[in-house]
């Protein structure tokens, strides 16, 4: 059994602590705004817990890599990130740059588009790594969607992350999110009562000296993304108190197997 470390809700003087002591600089007017304006609901509705924010790095470029359990990790992990004196950049889908207010948003927050199955899908790539040279924190969901894992553990991930952290050598920092599934499912339904308890935590920077340095091979990409993965899994593991399943969830070997067999026409 995973061993699990106590981790005590924050306070809401704690809270009310950090409202003051956040991050805010870099956030931009309409990012800020919304940063202010779901503060409150985020940090005093569930029961928030944060632990490990001692691995952020203070200054310079880093990665956060995230597991993703609900569409509210976003808010959580931008709230971990600015209580810890960071102010985070995304990878996010470029459809959202597509809805009016959500545009203003993310445009003001200098979040980086991602236009999958588009020639300009290694865009995002080129954007994220500028980012990390110029300086600064870019959160990155390595799976890409949210888990179709059916327990909700961390999937087999694509290998981008591992691209962006050897092409860069920035840190990758492993990040758990507990709990969001709980108050927003994937039904995307609200359910914040009864009161829930959402939990985030960090881990030290993974070491991918094995493959620092070495040619950028299909191999060392996937071995550097499952390094990674390992990493983030064995949180979700301590959060969750449980062992977690001995290989990862694979949606592509999954979507094999239900595929419904090939039909052929009679000759």
């Amino acid at each position: 059994m995973i061993e699990t470390v106590p981790r005590q809700p924050l306070r809401v003087r704690e809270v009310l602590a950090l409202s003051f002591t956040r991050r805010r600089r870099g956030s931009g007017f309409w990012f800020g705004f919304a940063i202010s304006a779901l503060w409150p609901v985020t940090m005093l509705g569930p029961r928030v817990v944060f632990a490990g924010g001692e691995h952020l790095p203070r200054s310079g470029g880093a990665l956060l890599a995230c597991n993703h359990v609900s569409d509210v990790d976003p808010i959580y992990d931008v709230a971990f990130a600015i209580s810890h004196g960071r102010m985070p950049r995304f990878l996010a889908k470029a459809e959202l740059w597509r809805i009016p207010v959500v545009r203003s948003v993310i445009a003001g927050g200098r979040h980086i588009p991602v236009y999958r199955a588009s020639t300009r899908a290694a865009d995002a790539y080129k954007e994220a790594i500028e980012a990390l040279r110029r300086g600064e924190v870019v959160v990155f969901y390595p799976e890409g969607t949210l888990t179709a894992d059916p327990d909700e553990w961390p999937m087999r991930a694509k290998n981008g992350i591992g691209r962006i952290a050897l092409v860069t050598g920035a840190p990758v920092i492993p990040v758990a999110n507990w709990g969001t599934q709980d108050l927003v499912p994937p039904d995307r339904h609200p359910h914040p009562f009864p009161r829930k308890t959402v939990k985030v935590v960090a881990g030290p920077p993974v070491d991918l000296s094995r493959w620092l340095g070495g040619p950028r091979t299909r191999t060392a990409l996937d071995g550097a993304t499952g390094a990674i993965m390992s990493e983030i899994t064995a949180l979700v593991a301590g959060l969750r108190g449980e062992e977690p399943p001995p290989v990862p969830y694979d949606p592509a070997s999954a979507a094999v197997r239900t595929a419904p067999p090939p039909t052929h026409a009679a000759g």
